[in-house]
């Protein structure tokens, strides 16, 4: 669709009632704005599946039907709108730092090449005016983020080496707590950040490099917002008030959103947005749990009796109706600057039904605009406010450009 067809489109829409709107009358406005997804595994999925070729797989066709399905491919991103994707260099928590520092800088190695691999679908961004000219010229932005904080091994110096190799955001913790951070499904060391970790969100602030708080625990949120001179992101993480998962926003932290100025990227993996399969998912887990406990030594035993837990205990599902009640929440309780969109497609064995890939995002904002969000929330809700997080973040950047590099060391 040209941009005239898709601002004639637009034009109807504003007329047309709102039980009416359909995902052509929703990508239409991705014509005219970015939508931006926080977070996607697509550089692990293709470490893990294809040996980091990245002509393993032949991204310019349709592999939702692979065993098991890509969530991603280039068709499917043109087909959602996807105008700027964050790629997740994402690496194990169980990782040794020092492992993990060499698998990012593999990661983001495995990014590099996919894009050069196809470069009239994708280019690299590292600023949001980046993101708005990709845009314009048909291509899908693509920026850095890693998941971890444990990839810069406690050092400075490994920090300012990842902004300068692309890295545009860092989610401080992943399931872990580090060395410095406490996360928030893990047990808390630090009540928070530690010194150390403050020093790490400030040097952040210093490079503009955006300080992602998805993964972390409650009071690490808080003293991050406290500490961090800049607005903050959750890339892929949605409401505890709807889901009650340690690793959801809690209202607290969502009443702070507006004075803080950041925003929260809603993701889609089904138990942390649908309360039915978060609480399948813990029974399973205890029950694991109860099967080890009873047959040490015996990984049959274990995996028998799970098999004939799940066939008396058939899975819920998920739905993309579930994942528009958190935006909606979210809205509610900080404001409709402060939501934005993080799937994690390909970092997940299942997804909530109606949003298999990234090719249904029309989808879910057509069904937002069904519950009375106009044009203007769909636009910043899929890419202006975080075009204007990032954009808060080169400022703060730039008005403490006089400040030397962090020398803080964490033994200090």
């Amino acid at each position: 669709m040209n941009r005239f067809a898709a601002a004639a489109v637009v034009s109807l829409m504003m007329a047309v009632p709102a039980a009416s709107q359909t995902p052509e009358q929703a990508r239409a406005i991705l014509e005219t704005t970015p939508l931006i997804d926080g977070h996607n595994d697509l550089p692990w999925a293709l470490r893990q599946r294809f040996g980091s070729d990245v002509h393993g797989v032949d991204l310019t066709q349709d592999q939702s039907g692979l065993t098991p399905p890509l969530h991603t491919d280039i068709p499917r991103l043109r087909a959602g709108g996807v105008g700027a994707q964050f790629w997740s260099v994402y690496v194990p928590a169980s990782m040794e730092p020092l492992e993990a520092a060499r698998a990012t800088f593999e990661q983001i190695d495995v990014v590099n090449r996919m894009l050069a691999a196809h470069p009239d679908a994708f280019a690299f961004a590292a600023t949001a005016d980046d993101v708005e000219r990709l845009h314009r010229e048909g291509r899908i932005a693509s920026l850095i983020g890693i998941e971890g904080g444990y990839s810069i091994a406690d050092s400075m110096g490994l920090l300012r080496q990842f902004f300068d190799a692309g890295v545009r955001y860092m989610t401080l913790t992943h399931s872990a707590t580090t060395s410095w951070a406490d996360a928030a499904t893990d047990a808390p060391r630090h009540n928070g950040l530690s010194t150390f970790g403050e020093a790490v969100v400030r040097e952040m602030n210093r490079l503009g490099m955006l300080v992602d708080l998805s993964h972390v625990s409650e009071a690490t949120m808080m003293d991050a917002m406290r500490v961090s001179a800049a607005p903050v992101i959750f890339s892929h993480s949605s409401a505890r008030a709807v889901t009650d998962h340690p690793r959801n926003v809690p209202d607290s932290v969502l009443r702070l959103m507006p004075e803080d100025g950041g925003v929260v990227m809603v993701t889609f993996v089904p138990g942390f947005v649908n309360e039915t399969v978060r609480a399948h998912g813990a029974a399973m887990a205890a029950e694991r749990a109860r099967l080890q406990s009873l047959n040490p030594g015996d990984p049959d035993a274990v995996t028998g009796g799970l098999a004939a837990w799940r066939e008396s205990n058939p899975a819920p599902v998920a739905t993309l109706s579930d994942v528009a009640d958190h935006i909606d929440h979210i809205r509610r309780v900080a404001g409709v600057d402060h939501v934005g969109l993080g799937g994690d497609f390909d970092g997940v064995g299942s997804l909530p039904e109606g949003l298999t890939g990234v090719e249904t995002y029309p989808a879910l904002l057509a069904e937002l605009m069904r519950r009375g969000w106009s044009e203007a929330d769909i636009r910043k809700l899929a890419g202006e406010n975080v075009l204007r997080v990032m954009r808060a973040a080169e400022a703060t950047a730039v008005s403490i450009a006089d400040q030397r590099p962090s020398l803080a060391r964490i033994d200090d």
